[in-house]
């Protein structure tokens, strides 16, 4: 494979051609240096076979960005830590030095004074304003700390700087957020200078190392802080002439919605930056990386033979299985545990001021201390329920050495994923199932189908363990009317077991009732969510939620906030609003999507005989996939 195949770049040689792309993570110390949790996630990567790892966004100043930052010569320690390790494995370290759009030295100022209000009031100014106000003296000091910032990380043994062209770089490229009347604004050539002369600047202060830049390019539909999609050729190949070694091509921001460069899934096409790519390409000589949805190595096989690229940045695909590069190289690309573009352990996480943290793969995150240890004595397992938390606790006890027998009543392995992954754009998940699967099998846990266990035949197997992952139900609330011929339940619904006819009204609006009025809305049911919060959807991801409002208002999906459902009548509901207001709801059929509730397994005859028994997933907390994976987890590998 040419993914598999080294490349020279600047004189130096990568092993491959998989790259590990700029992310935020949220795994660095408070100031900013390489924390034991950081380190290990990136050496995680280097072990699994991963070429060229980029840390994404390494401040060069004091600020308040959650990011690595390498201002101060005592973190250049942490940093070389993380070298060494990343070097052991043949693998190449680049950082990606950003400067924030706002003006960090006055905030700094105003916080050590603790004037927070005015910090939060300034923040907000300076991230519209501070690109057009700032002074060139004030940008060439900007420069020298950047520099400052690569010399630091030569110091520490890392390999290549990138420069992050979106934030203050980009937005001064930018022909939506530059609005300047000097010479860093106006034309194509003013726009771009301070890109430019950084670049120089870096090829000054390090000439030995490999420069990078990433090259944020604003779409006719997507992004406001980069380069313009008609002009990015061009400035390619200027930054070539002022010595950039290589360029990563990816999708602008500053949008305020990270589905803009990180979509989740059925967002954009896979492999949706290529072609873009590929015109940058074909501008310079150096060599270009692409990133953006590329899941398994055929996609980014596919993308270098078509000559889009010359490099290939796996991003989140990365988090769901750091052995993807080595399981490629092996010709066990089968057996890789693929995305699903859910955004909601990563991206939503640091949005949310997290961490990263996989919901397919509970080791990410924890790479230090959730690892896999081998049984002392391997034990008779039986594990209850087919789901995600069952799967996972039979792949993790098999794995380590016990012998796993999994019952599941239905004649389908998976549990609720198989409904998760039907309403719109979700069919996405269906991956998460199939991997599952493929590793319990691969495993050899011997799987019961279509088997309801009950502890006479759990006590057959004689066990030592049971591992209980029975899930939920859907909860019916005790509305009057609830039992009418005209009430469907929304897991029934998806599932296609029960139909609706006519105009739909979905009583509750958490993430399964939206999913539902959403998939029946793209069937061209007229739509009505009704539900007793102020909001609706507050547990979906913020970079899935545009777009299904905008199917809502497709679709014309209406929705009734703050309002409780008294009754279920014949033809309409009849409810209360905010202010108390009796309002009735006109629908020939009413959906029920008001939670779920855990469901119960007699583990009490089991226990009193001395099996361990232990709970998993939604049986012992309702949640989501990413609770499932990872109690299940931690409870097979306790074993």
């Amino acid at each position: 494979m040419k993914l598999l195949e080294s490349i020279s770049i600047g004189g130096v040689t990568f092993k491959n051609r998989v790259m590990f792309p700029p992310l935020t993570t949220g795994y660095e110390a408070k100031d900013g240096s390489i924390s034991a949790q950081s380190r290990a996630f990136y050496t995680r990567l280097a072990k699994g076979g991963t070429g060229y790892i980029v840390l994404g966004d390494v401040a060069p100043i004091r600020s308040f960005a959650p990011t690595p930052k390498l201002f101060d010569d005592s973190q250049i320690e942490s940093f070389r830590l993380l070298a060494d390790n990343v070097h052991a494995y043949g693998s190449k370290l680049g950082v990606q030095i950003f400067y924030p759009e706002y003006d960090v030295d006055a905030l700094n100022a105003l916080f050590d004074n603790g004037e927070m209000a005015n910090v939060r009031t300034q923040l907000h100014h300076d991230m519209q304003h501070f690109v057009n106000d700032v002074t060139e003296a004030t940008l060439m000091q900007i420069i020298d700390k950047m520099c400052a910032c690569a010399v630091r990380a030569q110091k520490a043994g890392v390999d290549v700087v990138q420069v992050h062209g979106d934030r203050l770089v980009g937005a001064l490229c930018s022909t939506k957020m530059n609005r300047r009347i000097d010479r860093y604004g106006g034309s194509l050539e003013n726009r771009t200078r301070f890109a430019l002369q950084l670049v120089r600047a870096l090829k000054s202060a390090v000439p030995s190392m490999i420069i990078d830049y990433k090259l944020s390019v604003v779409t006719p539909e997507r992004g406001k802080g980069g380069i313009d999609e008609l002009d990015a050729p061009q400035f390619a190949k200027w930054l070539e002439d002022a010595g950039v070694d290589m360029l990563h091509v990816g999708q602008a921001n500053h949008t305020g919605n990270m589905a803009d460069t990180i979509p989740p899934m059925g967002v954009q096409p896979y492999c949706f930056f290529a072609d873009i790519t590929k015109s940058v390409k074909q501008a310079v000589s150096i060599p270009v990386s692409t990133s953006g949805r590329i899941i398994d190595p055929e996609m980014g096989e596919g993308v270098l033979q078509s000559g889009k690229a010359d490099m290939i940045g796996i991003g989140r695909a990365l988090l769901a299985d750091p052995d993807w590069t080595n399981k490629a190289a092996a010709g066990k690309a089968s057996d890789i545990v693929r995305c699903i573009s859910c955004n909601e352990g990563c991206v939503d996480a640091i949005l949310n001021r997290g961490f990263i943290a996989c919901v397919v793969n509970p080791e990410n995150g924890f790479e230090g201390t959730r690892i896999i240890t081998p049984a002392k004595v391997a034990k008779n397992v039986v594990v209850i329920g087919g789901g995600p938390a069952g799967l996972q606790a039979a792949r993790v006890a098999a794995k380590k050495g016990h012998n796993v027998t999994l019952f599941e009543k239905e004649a389908r392995l998976g549990g609720q994923l198989n409904i998760a992954d039907v309403p719109p754009r979700k069919f996405e998940i269906s991956r998460a199932t199939e991997d599952l699967v493929h590793a319990v099998r691969c495993a050899g846990v011997e799987l019961r189908m279509g088997e309801t266990a009950s502890p006479e035949s759990v006590l057959a197997l004689a066990p030592d363990a049971v591992i209980v992952a029975v899930g939920a139900s859907s909860f019916t609330p005790p509305i009057p009317g609830v039992d009418g011929p005209n009430v469907r339940d929304a897991w029934k619904v998806l599932a296609g077991v029960q139909n609706v006819s006519g105009r739909v009204a979905i009583i509750g609006g958490g993430v399964v009732g939206c999913e539902t009025a959403e998939h029946l809305g793209a069937q061209g049911y007229k739509v009505s969510i009704v539900e007793m919060q102020g909001k609706i959807a507050s547990g979906l991801s913020s970079t899935v939620l545009p777009t299904m409002l905008e199917n809502y208002r497709k679709f014309g999906v209406e929705q009734y906030t703050g309002h409780k459902v008294l009754e279920i009548a014949v033809g309409h509901l009849i409810c209360t609003d905010k202010d108390g207001r009796v309002v009735k709801i006109p629908c020939d059929n009413v959906v029920i999507a008001s939670g779920a509730r855990p469901v119960a397994f007699e583990s009490e005859g089991l226990i009193n005989r001395g099996i361990e028994v232990v709970m998993v997933g939604d049986c012992r907390n309702v949640a989501d996939i990413s609770h499932a994976t990872k109690t299940a987890y931690d409870a097979a590998n306790a074993l």
